[in-house]
């Protein structure tokens, strides 16, 4: 899987109360509308200004706190393609595969706002055109890859009527 985007870029220690605000709560049931307002604590214009396709790039320890299963769930039905960062929080990286929002972990510092990025998932590559650099990033597992694929993990056991490592 190859993605193509631009990088909109986040510190370190990303909350899933910063990905989802919690005054929002009342939207649980709509997800479309919540999603306009992901990520709106950490950057206030990055819902309506990034474009389907694009990346979420952080720092460290992405995605901490509550296991609240939307906040993976809205940054994929807002368009993001994936997210790249150093780490991520355990709960936070199982939910995202679980909905197919591929998450990518490697060094960014280098990635700055704006930098025009292909990820290739399966060879864990980072290119950034802008900077003309490739990063390494940790490659996905083939069954990760595999529910990402089938769009998560729901889609994947529809399609094979389990869960199927192969």
């Amino acid at each position: 899987m190859v993605l193509k985007g631009k990088a909109w870029k986040f510190g370190d220690s990303i909350s899933t109360d910063l990905i989802c605000p919690g005054r929002y709560f009342h939207l649980r049931s709509n997800l479309p509308e919540l999603a306009k307002h992901v990520l709106e604590d950490a950057d206030a214009q990055f819902a309506a200004q990034m474009a389907r396709g694009d990346f979420v790039v952080a720092g460290g320890n992405f995605g901490l706190g509550s296991s609240r299963e939307h906040a993976p769930t809205i940054i994929k039905l807002a368009g993001v393609s994936a997210v790249l960062a150093k780490s991520f929080a355990r709960i936070f990286y199982r939910n995202a595969i679980n909905v197919g929002l591929p998450l990518v972990e490697c060094d960014t510092d280098l990635i700055e706002q704006g930098d025009e990025l292909t990820v290739d998932l399966a060879a864990g590559t980072v290119q950034d055109f802008t900077k003309k650099i490739e990063l390494k990033s940790h490659s996905l597992p083939r069954a990760m890859l595999n529910i990402l694929n089938d769009g998560g993990l729901l889609a994947h056991i529809e399609k094979h009527g389990d869960f199927k490592l192969d």
